[in-house]
């Protein structure tokens, strides 16, 4: 067999520019990789970190793909800027994936972390090794012959790729947490394709989509492709899928989470942002989560830039994009609203005991602004522990039905009251109230008698036969002469009206809530007075 040989073609320049400069973090590196593993029809990927006494000694990143035979090496991987669209079928009949890799510049993300890359790959029982060697690499003009480890040979080995950094430019140990989080946010994950980074200690740590959001509380999600704004799109706005999501607090700008992500074939393409032109409302941040515009990808014209960070705004159909996810904001903020205020109204019930809702529908409507936002005032971001004391604090000047409990009744006559005027029965109310005198005065007397045929006979006399003082001074026969007179009055003026007429006839033509809270004060003051009642002449009350 004729000896082959590989060969690189390239402008050193380009290495340096687009190896060490775009891809010098490593989950950024290892994400082209991925994507090239995801390309490649693999099901899984294992990123494996060694080290040496604390030190990063090499990385080894391994896919069970369709592998790369050594026509496909020398044609297809080490053709820089190749658009492997051009002349790969975009649907593998496997698992129907669209190819994430488009630019051809994959392969020199691993310059970015290490020097020496060493790449072994399997198809169909051969087998083809060779060496990257970046020193080497750029020194040379125009073209580069890797070091051939292994010639398509034979081997048992199952179709595959296992790429293995040496001479790494990391000198810290690596940090795994931060390396998951990264490459967690980078991607969006196929059921179909499992990412597994194996920790210097050989923990082994599989990706997922929640990883996105591990470190966030989450309140409110929405699913994007439910939305009424995206079910009602025509076009390619129409299949825009993915979640949104609000948190219970706001997020740190430091966590790189405030915004939506964008997506297309599984793959970052846009930071997080919120599309906005104004972003003051505190609403924005609580809002994070990830959107696919999966159709981008198949745009003619190349709107993504080249390390995959933003879009091109300036093209008509992504300024048309731009306007879209503006609308899918703003169709969750007022939702979002309206769920923030029903959990906090939960949440400031639960701690503090007070329906907020019930305790606002109670005052009088004049109040009702400026009670609410008096509770936001104090609500501010959260059910904090001063908010709770304030609250009650708060509640206990204004309570539930502030001109009722003001009024502060006799409590013979509050709690048998207070349900006909909280149910705005303000006639039954007040005539309950009258019933209620009377009662009082029955079971001080045992007289049987009711209405102004109950009053006379009781204070009637000098002295009177029911004295509510010592009847001694002038005072003392003023007041008492008073609550004859009050009580007569209170029979007159609303007891007779109310027995004579339907209630609804009368009430609020003639006793409105106003008229309903002056009698039960009046019966009320009646009623402390009672309280004091000396009964001088039992023995009539028993023959009468």
């Amino acid at each position: 067999m004729t000896a082959q040989n590989l060969k690189m073609r390239f402008d050193p320049r380009t290495v340096r520019h687009l190896g060490l400069k775009m891809y010098s973090h490593l989950p950024a590196a290892l994400s082209e990789i991925i994507s090239n593993a995801y390309d490649a029809y693999a099901t899984k990927v294992g990123v494996i970190l060694k080290e040496n006494k604390g030190s990063p000694e090499s990385i080894i990143i391994m896919d069970d793909g369709i592998g790369l035979s050594f026509s496909d090496i020398n044609e297809k991987f080490l053709v820089i800027g190749r658009n492997r669209r051009d002349d790969e079928p975009l649907n593998n009949p496997l698992f129907k994936r669209k190819p994430t890799g488009k630019k051809g510049l994959g392969k020199l993300a691993l310059f970015g972390v290490a020097r020496t890359i060493t790449i072994e790959t399997v198809q169909k029982g051969k087998c083809t090794e060779f060496v990257l060697d970046y020193d080497v690499l750029t020194a040379s003009k125009g073209d580069y012959p890797p070091t051939i480890l292994k010639n398509n040979v034979d081997t048992d080995k199952p179709d595959g790729t296992k790429l293995t950094l040496t001479n790494l430019k990391r000198k810290s140990k690596f940090d795994v947490s931060g390396l998951i989080d990264s490459l967690s946010r980078i991607f969006i994950f196929d059921p179909n394709f499992q990412v597994a980074i194996v920790s210097p200690d050989n923990t082994r740590n599989i990706l997922n989509n929640e990883h996105k959001y591990a470190t966030i509380d989450i309140e409110f999600e929405w699913d994007v492709a439910t939305l009424e704004t995206v079910k009602s799109a025509t076009g390619n706005h129409k299949e825009i899928s993915g979640k949104l999501i609000t948190t219970k607090k706001p997020i740190p700008p430091s966590s790189g989470l405030r915004g939506i992500t964008l997506y297309s074939r599984g793959k970052l393409v846009n930071l997080p942002e919120y599309f906005s032109e104004s972003t003051s409302s505190h609403f924005y941040s609580y809002l994070t989560g990830w959107i696919n515009v999966d159709f981008i990808d198949d745009m003619e014209e190349d709107v993504i830039s080249t390390n995959r960070q933003s879009l091109v705004w300036d093209d008509p159909e992504i300024s048309k994009l731009l306007i879209f996810l503006r609308k899918i904001i703003s169709s969750i903020r007022g939702d979002w609203r309206t769920k923030r205020k029903k959990e906090k109204q939960k949440q400031t019930e639960k701690i503090t005991g007070i329906d907020t809702q019930k305790w606002v529908g109670s005052v009088p409507d004049e109040m009702k602004p400026n009670l609410e936002k008096l509770l936001e005032a104090l609500d501010g971001a959260d059910v904090s522990e001063s908010f709770e004391p304030a609250v009650q604090a708060l509640h206990s000047i204004v309570p539930d039905y502030p001109l009722l409990h003001w009024r502060h009744l006799h409590p013979k006559l509050k709690n048998r009251v207070e349900k006909y005027y909280k149910n705005k029965m303000y006639g039954e109310a007040a005539d309950q109230a009258a019933k209620i005198y009377c009662e009082v005065l029955r079971n001080i007397t045992g007289s049987k008698l009711d209405g102004r045929a109950l009053i006379q006979p009781i204070f009637a006399g000098k002295p009177p036969r029911v004295r509510i003082n010592d009847f001694k001074t002038k005072s003392d026969q003023n007041i008492q002469e008073g609550q004859a007179l009050l009580s007569e009055g209170l029979i007159a003026g609303f007891r007779n009206p109310a027995s004579h007429d339907a209630i609804d006839t009368i009430v609020p033509s003639v006793f409105s809530e106003l008229d309903c809270l002056n009698i039960l004060s009046l019966t009320s003051h009646l009623l402390f007075r009672m309280d004091k009642a000396i009964v001088d002449d039992l023995e009539y009350f028993k023959t009468h």
